[in-house]
């Protein structure tokens, strides 16, 4: 149980990381940055305690909102999709899998695929609309969250492929 804990602290630290002093210097056609900093919520086993759930994507969203000089955009983002990350999981994991089951791409890869590609894309919608705080130019925003959606898809997706096999290949 304590390993559990001790690796969801090492991935909140090292999503920090990555997003702060790589991936937010990254500018995808001049409009949008991969966010793979929701992948820790994507993570969590899915019975973990909804107030650990919500304190900790608030913590991640608060600390990138401290490094990246953005008040507070990406806490509310990140803690309103923690919010109903319970919920969210009930449309596309077995409700009998929900109190140790880590989702990835090793043990359930169509569900995890499609509860990354919905959760993300809600984070992303939230997060640049706050940002933007207006419906003025919504094509602008529209293209942003589309952009960012899929590089953050596909980098989430490739990151837990690349960790399946590192795990896979050390069991060996």
């Amino acid at each position: 149980m304590k390993i559990s804990y001790l690796r969801e602290l090492f991935l909140f630290l090292l999503l920090i990381l990555l997003q702060v002093l790589l991936l937010s210097r990254i500018s995808l056609f001049g409009m949008a940055t991969p966010l793979i900093y929701g992948y820790f919520l994507l993570k969590l086993p899915l019975g973990r305690n909804l107030f650990y759930v919500i304190i900790s994507a608030f913590l991640m969203g608060l600390t990138i909102d401290i490094f990246l000089n953005t008040p507070g955009m990406n806490a509310a983002a990140i803690t309103l999709v923690a919010m109903f990350r319970k919920s969210l999981m009930g449309l596309f994991f077995e409700k009998d899998e929900f109190e140790g089951f880590v989702p990835g791409m090793n043990n359930a890869p169509a569900p995890f695929v499609r509860f990354t590609i919905f959760t993300i894309f809600i984070h992303v919608t939230l997060l640049f609309f706050i940002e933007s705080f207006t419906l003025f130019n919504m094509i602008n925003t529209l293209l942003r969250i589309i952009i960012s959606g899929v590089s953050s898809i596909l980098l989430i997706i490739a990151i837990d492929k690349l960790i399946y096999r590192r795990k896979n290949s050390e069991q060996s």
